[in-house]
């Protein structure tokens, strides 16, 4: 079986990893394995997806030419600064270059112990996995940025947490795995050279298209500070606008090149509340879903903070430079986030009124407690026909909240140029009928780890199409009821 590995991360440094092969398992088999993206990986989905394929997607193989890397990182957890964290149960194989000329890593996450594992045993459960393996491709397929699920793998093991659960292994894709994090590391041994290396090398990677494809600039950390803070501020305004929780926002969960990293105790909202927050471990909603635009800009400061040195000599002239660009990221998150609202809306163009219609909105949403994906697709079919007003209003418990503010939201819709057919159309586009509801998430897990995998492979298919209406499936739609609600998600370590 052949990968075109071309491993650009393991030609670095070696303190930038621990070269180390993933731990045999008892008895690998594939669950699921992710023909689409195999093929853009230009691998043979046919090969991958075979027996000889669950022995390498397990990690009891290592393919000619793989890395077999575990990655060294730092990272702020719920503020607090670790020095040392690091892939504690992944296993990087290698880098390949895909069909459309990417450069994506390929990693085994579950492959067992690394020296990074701090007293872990490196496993993964087979019910993170799965959640992993749905959500991420759920938010591929609503076209936010994250990394992505090649393919699940039982191990035959049992892992030990609270109890005994079936093991298993996700290959997990990505841009890249370089965090906040990764900086953080050998910022916080001073290694001025390793920080150096780094920048050079992520700004390269990752945004040689947006700099010219120089990665020796006059001042090459200020514009990696300024990419992966446009990164981040696009980013968490997609995850706002599909109502997404990410739940565990740290520094080292903080990917540099944009991207949705580490799907632990993550969750969707069902109905709107800003002060949402689903993870166990969170107990005092710092991650909660209005303050994820506040901590990335936390996260990007910490960034900011590793870069310094390489910035200027001079202190003070570094700390300015990196001040300056900190303090435009309120600005660009909020163009980023009055975008995503305004194609949620139907509005085609921009008004400098719409940031308040906007906030109206979501103040009216939150007080009566209505879906938010319910609402914004029911939202469509309004917008090409009013009759249907009667039935968005009725998701409110006093229909009159609604009623106010279609009145403002229909003024606005005059300003625009075009059909209501053609703006019902672009509204389909951007608000989902689907998302990974929590329940039957949790549904589909549970009915794995009994052996059941249909609830499981029924909702990836589903979710593949988010946008298209699926009759069939309309149980998939439905937000939950009361006795269903998903009130804590674990992070499942």
């Amino acid at each position: 079986m052949t990968f075109a590995f071309d491993n650009t991360y393991a030609r670095l440094p070696e303190r930038f990893y621990a070269r180390i092969a993933p731990t045999k398992v008892r008895e690998p088999r594939l669950v699921t394995m992710n023909h689409p993206l195999a093929e853009l990986l230009g691998l043979d989905p046919a090969q991958l997806d075979s027996a000889d394929g669950a022995q390498i997607l397990a990690g009891n193989v290592v393919p000619e030419g793989a890395a077999a890397i575990a990655l060294a990182y730092a990272g702020h957890q719920f503020g607090g600064f670790v020095p040392q964290l690091g892939d504690g149960r992944a296993i990087l194989l290698g880098e390949v270059v895909g069909v459309d000329s990417r450069r994506r890593d390929i990693q085994l996450k579950g492959a067992g112990r690394t020296p990074f594992s701090r007293g872990g045993d490196g496993r993964a459960a087979l019910g993170p996995v799965l959640r992993e393996y749905i959500v991420s491709e759920a938010m591929a397929a609503l076209g936010v940025p994250t990394t992505r699920a090649l393919a699940a793998a039982t191990t035959g093991e049992s892992v030990v947490r609270e109890e005994l659960l079936p093991g298993a292994v996700l290959t997990r894709v990505a841009a890249s795995h370089i965090r906040v994090g990764t900086f953080q590391f050998f910022a916080a041994r001073d290694d001025r050279e390793a920080l150096a290396i780094l920048t050079a090398y992520a700004l390269a990677r990752h945004y040689a298209r947006e700099t010219g494809g120089s990665a020796n600039s006059e001042n090459d950390a200020l514009q990696l500070l300024e990419r992966v803070l446009e990164a981040q501020a696009s980013l968490v305004a997609r995850w706002l606008g599909v109502g997404f929780v990410h739940g565990v926002m740290n520094t080292d969960n903080t990917s540099i090149a944009g991207e949705t990293i580490d799907y632990g105790p993550c969750a969707f909202l069902d109905e709107y509340d800003p002060a949402k927050k689903f993870s166990s471990i969170d107990h005092g909603g710092r991650y909660a879903f209005a303050n994820q635009p506040r901590m990335a800009h936390w996260n990007l400061a910490r960034f900011a903070d590793t870069l310094l040195p390489l910035i200027s000599e001079d202190d003070g002239k570094a700390i300015r430079l990196a001040t300056e660009r900190l303090e435009r990221f309120p600005a660009i998150f909020d163009a980023a986030y009055t975008g995503v609202m305004r194609a949620k809306l139907g509005l085609m163009r921009e008004e400098e009124n719409d940031r308040a219609l906007v906030a109206d909105l979501l103040q009216r949403l939150a007080s009566s407690g209505v879906d938010h994906t319910v609402f914004f697709r029911a939202l469509c079919v309004a917008a090409e026909d009013p009759s249907a007003d009667a039935h968005v209003a009725s998701l409110f418990e006093e229909p009159p909240t609604f009623r106010t503010w279609t009145e403002s939201w229909r003024r606005r819709l005059l300003n625009d140029e075009i059909t209501p057919a053609a703006r019902a159309s672009a509204m389909r586009r951007v608000n989902p009928a689907f998302i990974p509801r929590n329940h039957r998430v949790e549904q589909a897990i549970v009915a794995a780890i009994g052996g059941d995998f249909e609830p499981f492979e029924t909702m990836v298919r589903v979710l593949a199409r988010p946008f298209d209406d699926q009759p069939e499936f309309t149980y998939l739609a439905k937000p939950p009821l009361p006795e269903e609600r998903v009130r804590a998600t674990f992070c499942g370590t």
